[in-house]
């Protein structure tokens, strides 16, 4: 009886510890962040700017050069 107590433990620690990690993760990958940045953290303006040119001026040259699929 004693060693299923332990096994339920074990099995749930592990499930909280993925979860939270899951959520971490998820969120960033969401966010389009590497994996272990912060979630919580705030971009500024400025970098969000950036990143949305960045992405449009690659889809705008993938157009022109037919590649886009």
């Amino acid at each position: 009886m004693r060693e299923v107590r332990i096994q339920f433990k074990n099995l749930l620690v592990g499930l909280i510890i993925g979860l939270l990690l899951g959520l971490w993760f998820g969120v960033n990958i969401g966010k389009g962040r590497s994996l272990i940045a912060n979630p919580f953290a705030k971009q500024s303006f400025s970098e969000k700017v950036k990143h949305k040119v960045g992405e449009s001026v690659e889809r705008i040259g993938k157009e022109i050069r037919g590649t886009n699929k």
